[in-house]
């Protein structure tokens, strides 16, 4: 241990030394605490949040991510090849305690950032929260600065109702593993229909199963979040619906029809103990519209209950940041054990940029090629290169999703409880698993580089 604090001291000193410290913290106070005093918001309080906590934890998370990667190939690669490496592997050290050592260096330089960025937020969030109207600071208290869990309805099984009806579709065995394919997508798109769509003067109905939550919630109260579509836009761009919500032997809240607009997310409060003893309860939406309305199964309607404060959910949420910056580090410093600084500054920005590009990725894998469906006959069109592209992609999506699930930002803004077992989960795939492997990866590279040849002489 004595070892690997020597060479996370280094690590610290090269910094300093470089000044990356002060500038980075520099760069991150600029961009957290003046740029939102400058930007105004809209005095709500979903506004406030937009500008307070989407865009600065996004600005950390970049930053930082960019320096960390920057760093990590730099401490490790200039090392190398300007032979001050060679100095430090003559004494009595193991190669792999350096690597980890240099590893351990930059976790402490940005746990210091990020502590000092993620302060220096929550401290501005607290501080501009009481200039907004007094109604808006309700909604802030009770909607975003807490930590809300949610509860969605037992989702309906979609496969097995397809399987089901292509069961009875005559000669449905002898057709081809194309045409088979193409009749289970348009089934399916039919069957989650049904559960998707409301038409006009018709009801869509959720049942909701609190389970043993229902002890902890009594006498607290709930809110629906829901988000739908309209098939047809009007002018009004609202569009009515009646909420009634209860048990299956009474209706215990009935409200008043009320406009909504379409394709954005909606809380509804409701009042509480609405549950039978069995802490089940229904909620019931009638469509009052002369047009269909759509909701979708995913996301699905919610309801959300508080489940602690905001501070501590706050912490979990840098938390897993850390974790995506320990990758991060990783990465680098695994690149840099075998590349050139330029080349390993390279290919360790260019893979974060092919994960940050996993949407597109996963448009191509859910098409089944680069050309996706034939617009007429609806069947995919297959080459050679979309057989060679498509397992590369899929192995892609694969480790990204491993990262890309632990989300803390959209989580802190709409109030949102992040779990300590989601954040052990984060430490246990992105640090554990994925860090682990770039880390053994790279202390194997590292071993085996030759360090005694001359570096840039001839």
């Amino acid at each position: 241990m004595q070892a690997l604090l020597a060479i996370a001291g280094l690590t610290w000193k090269a910094v300093l030394r470089f000044r990356l410290f002060w500038v980075m913290a520099g760069l991150l106070l600029g961009s957290v605490i003046a740029l939102p005093l400058l930007i105004k918001d809209d005095g709500t309080a979903r506004g406030f949040i937009q500008i307070m906590l989407t865009y600065t934890l996004s600005v950390i998370g970049t930053l930082l991510g960019l320096s960390t990667l920057w760093l990590a190939c730099g401490t490790m690669a200039r090392d190398i090849e300007e032979c001050q490496m060679q100095m430090v592997v003559v004494k009595p050290i193991a190669r792999w305690q350096i690597w980890l050592g240099k590893w351990l260096g930059i976790l402490m330089v940005n746990a210091c950032l990020l502590a000092l960025a993620g302060g220096s937020v929550y401290g501005l969030l607290l501080w501009r929260a009481r200039q907004l109207p007094a109604a808006q600071q309700e909604i802030l208290r009770n909607e975003v600065l807490v930590a809300r869990g949610s509860v969605h309805e037992t989702p309906p099984d979609i496969e097995g109702d397809v399987t089901r009806q292509l069961e009875r579709v005559p000669n449905f065995q002898a057709l081809s593993i194309e045409q088979q394919e193409e009749a289970r997508r348009q089934k399916r798109e039919q069957v989650k229909a049904v559960y998707q769509v409301v038409p006009p003067n018709h009801m869509r109905k959720w049942t909701i199963d609190l389970g043993l939550r229902r002890h902890l919630l009594r006498d607290r109260p709930l809110s629906i979040r829901v988000k739908f579509y309209a098939a047809e836009t009007n002018v009004s761009g609202t569009y009515l619906g009646l909420w009634q919500v209860g048990t299956s032997t009474e209706m215990k809240a009935r409200s008043n029809p009320q406009g909504l607009a379409a394709n954005t997310f909606h809380e509804i409060g409701l009042p509480a103990n609405i549950w039978d003893e069995n802490g089940r309860f229904e909620i019931l939406f009638e469509n009052r519209n002369n047009i269909a309305l759509i909701f979708p199964l995913d996301p699905d309607l919610e309801v959300l209950y508080r489940e602690g404060g905001f501070g501590l959910n706050y912490f979990r949420g840098l938390a897993i940041l850390f974790c995506w910056l320990t990758l991060l580090a990783a990465l680098g410093l695994a690149a840099a054990s075998l590349l050139s600084f330029p080349v390993a500054a390279f290919c360790s920005i260019s893979l974060l940029v092919v994960a940050l590009s996993s949407g597109t990725l996963a448009s191509v894998v859910q098409e089944g090629g680069l050309g996706g469906a034939n617009h007429e006959t609806g069947a995919i069109s297959t080459t050679w290169i979309d057989v060679l592209i498509l397992p590369l992609f899929k192995a892609i999506l694969n480790v990204v999703q491993l990262v890309e699930g632990f989300s803390p930002i959209d989580s802190l803004s709409t109030g949102r409880s992040i779990p300590w077992g989601q954040l052990g989960k984060a430490f246990a795939q992105v640090v554990l698993l994925l860090g682990g492997l770039l880390a053994g990866a790279g202390i194997i590279f590292f071993t085996r580089r030759e360090l005694a040849t001359a570096q840039g002489t001839q």
